[in-house]
């Protein structure tokens, strides 16, 4: 598309740009502002084929679904940026998978386009169809960034670190998609990753509730939640005795009934008492 101007790093491994022609791939790794992440188990590519079996008929064609996971940053039209007056550009952000035993954190960050999607709200009120559908509007028409954090870096880091960190790196993709700095970035919650994490550089401000007060956030908040869940259903391909595709690696008594019978996997997070507490007595 005229104007697309993206970075994004699909794994350590392997880089992936958006131009006017469409996604090309580097043999190397991008840094987007701070330090390169790889991800892993949790990389895009692996939800590929879940995202191909339950979500196909929401994307026109193939080369879409590929670019739909595997780049993590993108503005696929750069006007409204270009025209955004000095201390006007605003971009929320939002993360999911703070509280889950398995999986990732992932965190959003969103500049909306003008006009932005009707009905954006706190994603955890929207139905699942409503809230897949606004995903793909906030990805097709406004700036974006993703961050994955995998549970090793969780437990390494603790999941606030963790959290203010996939924040701090999807700030810093959306910033390199579009070319600028935001001129304030909206934080859903009562802190902010201001002096919490040592990447952090732009001004900020934190919104209690924020992801159903400020749409901005709002789309954040739809765009880490549905990507998260991708991920979370492709893990389950691979590690089916949990529910995942269900819970989404939440404990329910689903999950903690499966992780006492089959203990944990790579995945889980051993920072957190119930998985920590399934390894002590195994």
């Amino acid at each position: 598309m005229p104007g697309t101007k993206a970075a994004a790093q699909g794994s350590s491994k392997l880089a992936m740009f958006c131009t006017a022609n469409g996604p090309t791939v580097s043999p190397g790794a991008v840094v987007v502002g701070v330090e390169e992440v790889g991800f892993g188990a949790f990389s895009p590519d692996e939800a590929l084929p879940q995202l191909e079996a339950a979500r196909a008929t929401l994307i026109d064609r193939a080369a879409d679904i590929r670019r739909f996971l595997v780049m993590l940053a993108a503005i696929p039209f750069a006007e409204f940026v270009n025209d955004c007056p000095p201390g006007a550009l605003v971009v929320g952000v939002d993360e999911a998978g703070r509280g889950p035993l398995a999986g990732p954190v992932v965190a959003s960050a969103v500049a909306l386009c003008k006009p932005r999607p009707a009905g954006l709200d706190d994603s955890k009120k929207l139905t699942a169809n409503k809230r897949s559908t606004l995903d793909l509007q906030v990805r097709r028409r406004c700036a974006w960034g993703v961050a994955v954090i995998e549970p090793a870096e969780i437990d390494r880091r603790n999941i606030f670190g963790a959290t203010m960190y996939a924040m701090t790196l999807a700030v810093a993709r959306v910033a390199e998609a579009m070319g600028r700095a935001p001129d304030i970035v909206l934080v859903d919650g009562n802190l902010t990753p201001h002096g919490r994490c040592a990447e952090w550089q732009w001004p900020a401000r934190a919104i209690v509730g924020g992801d159903a007060k400020e749409p901005a956030i709002s789309a954040a908040s739809i765009v880490a939640k549905e990507w998260r869940d991708r991920l979370m259903i492709a893990a389950a391909r691979e590690h089916p005795h949990y529910g995942w595709e269900r819970n989404k690696g939440y404990g329910t008594a689903e999950h903690l009934d499966a992780l006492r019978r089959h203990g944990p996997c790579a995945l889980h997070r051993r920072s957190f008492a119930p998985v920590a507490q399934q390894e002590m007595f195994a």
